[in-house]
């Protein structure tokens, strides 16, 4: 993996969701699109939360603050890994995940703070990446057991990811 290219994608993508957090209008943000879902703020704070949450496990692996194991990824883990994307289904968030972490609806100047937040723990765990354990790793519920390296791939893969939920949502406020 290419920590330089991951690093650039991850910047990319919060830019990105930066820039689409100030062109979405201030009524819209919290309000259910038509035909159901997800709203720009749930997205928003689901993105968000799990990405500082992924840093954390990130870190733990980095430090050895998680379990030195031969267990690995599971075949969705390994799909992600291997092309760098989220499986071409639809996927429902883990209920144990949702009821830990609940997409709540933020507003805009919520979402800027936790993009903040965001940034400075990506600034604070890259330097980690490189000299982390491959052995040394922390369960992702859906993935499997990931080292310091693979959580640093899922959250550009999970960023990337919700930019097209992003992108559905967008069309369908435009389409009504």
């Amino acid at each position: 993996m290419n920590l330089t290219k991951e690093r650039k994608a991850i910047d990319a993508a919060l830019d990105d969701y930066r820039a689409r957090l100030e062109a979405i209008p201030e009524e819209l943000f919290t309000e259910t699109p038509p035909g159901g879902g997800w709203s720009y703020a749930e997205v928003y704070t689901h993105i968000l939360k799990t990405t500082l949450g992924s840093t954390i496990a990130l870190e733990r692996c980095a430090h050895n603050n998680s379990e030195a194991t031969t267990k690995g990824l599971t075949l969705v883990g390994r799909y992600v890994m291997l092309t760098g994307s989220m499986p071409p289904i639809k996927m429902k968030m883990p209920e144990a995940l949702a009821a830990k972490m609940p997409a709540e609806k933020i507003n805009k100047e919520e979402a800027r703070n936790l993009l903040v937040k965001c940034r400075k723990r990506i600034d604070d765990t890259s330097p980690l990446v490189k000299g982390a354990s491959r052995d040394s790793r922390s369960k992702h519920l859906r993935l499997g057991m990931l080292n310091a390296s693979q959580w640093y791939k899922f959250i550009r893969v999970h960023l990337y990811h919700h930019i097209k939920q992003l992108k559905r949502i967008e069309n369908k406020f435009h389409t009504k």
